[in-house]
């Protein structure tokens, strides 16, 4: 039975402390997607950066040319991406939203999720599969990196080995690759993460 893990209240969180000092700040693009989006020759569309938070990954990919979308469950998390994609003259939609009672109504191109599946509770999964094809056009793709069960820290989100992601994910994604990669941030070391790239069937 996997051990029920206890988060933060995420609003709280990002009125409390500075961005820059989170485990998961990265103001570069994740390499792992940058990767993808070269391999699979994705240059533009409209994409959704679910969990958006401080607003980086959203920021990058704009700076990319891509349209788009960032969504977030705290409000002061969308607040802060807001200014500073103001401040860099960037034209970024960012939404307060949880997936879960979701007022989005587009699909996208893709979906990046750089850390919001993996600190959902168990029973919610498959409403999050649901919800997240239902937001991707057909063909289309989900990036999704969570953290791998290589990952030895006793605090922190679920762990997935990659066989647990394509039973989670595999009625609805074509799974394209799982690799074992590490969660950029300011944690050191970083931890081990898995990078899934999934093909909306």
């Amino acid at each position: 039975m996997t051990q029920q893990r206890e988060f933060p209240n995420w609003n709280n969180l990002y009125q409390e402390r500075q961005v820059e000092t989170m485990p998961w700040y990265n103001l570069d693009l994740d390499a792992d997607l940058e990767q993808a989006l070269t391999k699979l020759q994705i240059n533009s569309g409209t994409v959704l950066d679910l969990g958006t938070g401080p607003g980086t990954q959203a920021i990058a990919l704009a700076k990319k040319g891509f349209r788009v979308t960032g969504t977030d469950i705290s409000e002061a998390a969308i607040i802060q991406a807001e200014s500073k994609a103001q401040a860099e003259g960037l034209d970024i939609i960012f939404k307060q939203d949880d997936i879960f009672n979701s007022n989005l109504n587009q699909e996208f191109d893709f979906v990046f999720d750089r850390g919001c599946f993996h600190v959902f509770h168990p029973d919610l999964r498959q409403d999050y599969v649901r919800i997240v094809h239902n937001l991707i056009q057909p063909t289309g793709y989900l990036f999704l990196k969570c953290f791998s069960h290589l990952e030895t820290r006793e605090e922190g989100p679920y762990r997935f080995t990659p066989e647990e992601i394509r039973k989670i994910f595999g009625d609805r994604f074509n799974v394209v690759s799982i690799k074992e990669t590490v969660y950029q941030g300011t944690v050191n070391p970083l931890p081990k993460a898995l990078f899934s790239i999934l093909e909306r069937i």
